[in-house]
């Protein structure tokens, strides 16, 4: 196959995931699944993907598991917080 039948969006992919990375989080949500339906397309024309697709969807799906890490740990602090603010009473 040619590279005219590549799907496009590969370098916004990857603008997307190292803003995800570095800048703000939710982006790296957005990478993801734009990344998702790039491979699907490719898979369909049957063209190896850009690696620069595949390295934005890997940069989001970092930032989006950065961004759930960190919401866990941000609500465990508060309720402990919460619990030692109790139990100080």
């Amino acid at each position: 196959m040619s590279e005219a039948q590549k799907p496009e969006g590969a370098g916004t992919i990857l603008v997307l995931g190292i803003l995800g990375l570095v800048l703000c989080a939710p982006l790296g949500i957005v990478a993801w699944l734009q990344g998702n339906t790039y491979l699907e397309k490719c898979r369909a024309a049957g063209v190896e993907p850009e690696g620069s697709a595949v390295g934005g969807r890997i940069c989001g799906i970092i930032a989006t598991v950065l961004m759930i890490i960190s919401i866990l740990i941000g609500v465990l602090i508060m309720v402990l917080g919460v619990g030692a603010g109790i139990a100080n009473g």
